[in-house]
């Protein structure tokens, strides 16, 4: 046998890698943006943000929204007679009138104590006046405190502080909310209708009567 010696076999080389190549061709692709920062402010929204001042003059400048409260009327005054008839008696906040008969007055306003009889137009009652006595009137408006009979022959007015006590007749009446009224209360018109009523039987009761008699004789 022969001893050859056998040349090592050298280990094969290594094929080197293939790295991807990628070719740009200029003007294939445009140049890309940088991309913003999310953390910094856009410019766009500082732009469109408005500043206090702006919004305070918005808040002006827009139209104010009316609001409607439902609420009563107030219930009207009595309008003043001074300019239609110098007859007017005023009886002041410290003026106290007793036992008298007041004659020749139109117009009657109370801001004292009063106790009389009156027969005239109008009489007018403030809130710290008070009235006690017999009254027949056109036109009453209470403000304060009447006691005694009252007789408005057209209308009867009694505001919110306003209290009527005792016999009281009236063509119409207009109470505010708060005013009171107590006593004898009845109008002109029921009052006349029930009188034209009693006078009827008593008439109808006087016939049957005189027939009554007739017959027996």
């Amino acid at each position: 046998m022969f001893n050859s010696k056998q040349k090592p076999t050298s280990a094969p080389e290594p094929t080197p890698e293939r790295q991807p190549r990628v070719t740009h061709t200029p003007g294939a692709y445009p140049p890309l943006s940088p991309r913003p920062d999310p953390r910094a402010p856009d410019s766009r929204t500082q732009a469109a943000a408005p500043t206090a001042a702006q919004v305070a003059q918005l808040l002006s400048d827009a139209p104010k929204k009316e609001t409607t409260e439902t609420a009563m009327p107030p219930i009207p005054t009595v309008p003043d007679l001074a300019s239609e008839s110098p007859s007017r008696l005023v009886v002041g906040p410290e003026v106290k009138l007793k036992g008298a008969e007041i004659l020749d007055c139109d117009t009657l306003i109370v801001e004292g104590r009063v106790e009389a009889t009156m027969d005239s137009r109008v009489i007018r009652i403030t809130e710290r006046g008070s009235f006690a006595g017999k009254v027949g009137i056109d036109i009453a408006e209470i403000h304060g405190h009447f006691e005694g009979e009252l007789t408005a022959r057209q209308q009867l007015i009694i505001h919110a502080s306003g209290r009527v006590k005792g016999c009281i007749r009236y063509g119409s009446i207009l109470i505010e909310a708060g005013g009171q009224i107590s006593g004898d209360i009845q109008a002109l018109g029921e009052l006349r209708s029930a009188e034209h009523s009693a006078a009827g039987k008593e008439v109808e009761r006087a016939s049957n009567i005189k027939a009554l008699i007739s017959s027996v004789a």
